[in-house]
């Protein structure tokens, strides 16, 4: 599919969007669309449910705006859609104080999910940086990740990168919010 016509970026802005994208089974199938179209036959296969499951979870993602119908051929006297993402990106809102963070409980529900004997490189680093290299930081990260989505190649197997760059909840805060009893 050509990425010429597709938008960028889709800022999902109504409570339908961020429900559709709640989902950890429809986050998996945008990533299946991510870099081509696909049938409900196909996406049923890469994601391991039944087409009637795939149909549902794939026409609340159309509704919501997030895929779209691209191409469309007669296989047999039935016409088989090809669904595609709506934009290479998807920016979801902030998710406000206490708010659940669906991205980043999708990332961790994928790195669960992938084989364990697989290459990984997962790290946390704990860092003091003054606001203007939090700044720069975060902005080298978000276009080592621009670089290499420009290099995505659909026929090589699929890679995730998420990356989290924030101030942790101040140490009088994390106590107070504690669920165990303080000793």
């Amino acid at each position: 599919m050509p990425t010429d016509d597709v938008p960028e970026t889709l800022h999902v802005t109504t409570d339908e969007q961020l429900r559709a994208v709640s989902s950890l089974t429809r986050h998996r199938i945008m990533a299946v669309l991510r870099f081509e179209p696909a049938t409900i036959t196909q996406i049923a296969e890469r994601v391991g449910l039944a087409k009637g499951s795939s149909s549902y979870h794939v026409r609340l993602l159309e509704r919501a705006g997030l895929v779209k119908v691209v191409r469309t051929r007669k296989v047999r006297g039935v016409t088989e859609r090809y669904y595609a993402m709506a934009a290479r990106s998807i920016v979801l809102p902030d998710p406000g104080e206490g708010g659940p963070d669906v991205l980043m409980r999708h990332a961790v529900a994928d790195l669960e999910a992938a084989p364990a004997d697989a290459e990984r490189h997962v790290r946390m680093a704990h860092l003091r940086l003054t606001e203007e290299q939090f700044a720069e930081l975060g902005a080298r990260l978000q276009a080592l990740a621009d670089e290499y989505r420009e290099l995505s190649d659909p026929s090589l197997p699929d890679a995730s990168l998420v990356f989290a760059l924030f101030h942790p909840a101040s140490r009088e805060q994390a106590e107070g919010d504690a669920k165990w009893p303080q000793t």
